[in-house]
This record gives C-alpha cells, structure tokens and sequence, in this order.
C-alpha cells in the first residue's frame, strides 16, 4: 500500500467524522449543556444563533462532499488506472 492512498483514506475518513459532527452536533442537546459552561456571554449567545449553528451544519456539508468526492475520485482512478508494463 502507498502512502499517498493511506493519507488519502485518513483524509477521507476525517471528511466523513468532522461532516457528520458538524452537521448534527449544533442541533444535538450536548450542544445546548456544553455551551452553558461558556463564561463570555457574547460568545454564548452568539453560538446559541440559528445562523451560527446552521453555518456550522453547512460547513459539515461541506466536509461530507469533499470526502464523497476524494472517495469517488479514488474508486475510479484506481479502476481506470492502466497497468504498467
């Protein structure tokens, strides 16, 4: 195995971990009790904002696309790839 295909497999799989978190976790009740702690009130309402948690989802969208697409990418480039002679 090469170790480009093994850092892009970690990558992948770090795509699909950080997309899933970020796109359920600001919608999830541990987020509510976490943020509680946050002493700064600004920062905690901020956090509390619709806005601020669905930018936080849109971003885990976006991590779960990069890391389909860097799949799909690996998948087919290695059924495409043509032996060497």
């Amino acid at each position: 195995m090469r170790v480009t295909f093994l850092f892009r497999l970690l990558f992948i799989l770090y795509c699909v971990e950080a997309g899933t978190f970020l796109l359920l976790a600001p919608w999830s009740p541990v987020w509510d009790s976490l943020l509680i702690q946050i002493p700064l009130r600004v920062v905690h309402t901020a956090f509390f904002h619709p806005l601020v948690r669905a930018g936080m989802s849109g971003f885990g969208i976006i991590h779960l696309v990069w890391g389909a697409h860097d799949l799909d990418e690996l998948i087919f480039r290695r059924k495409l790839r043509v032996p060497r002679v």
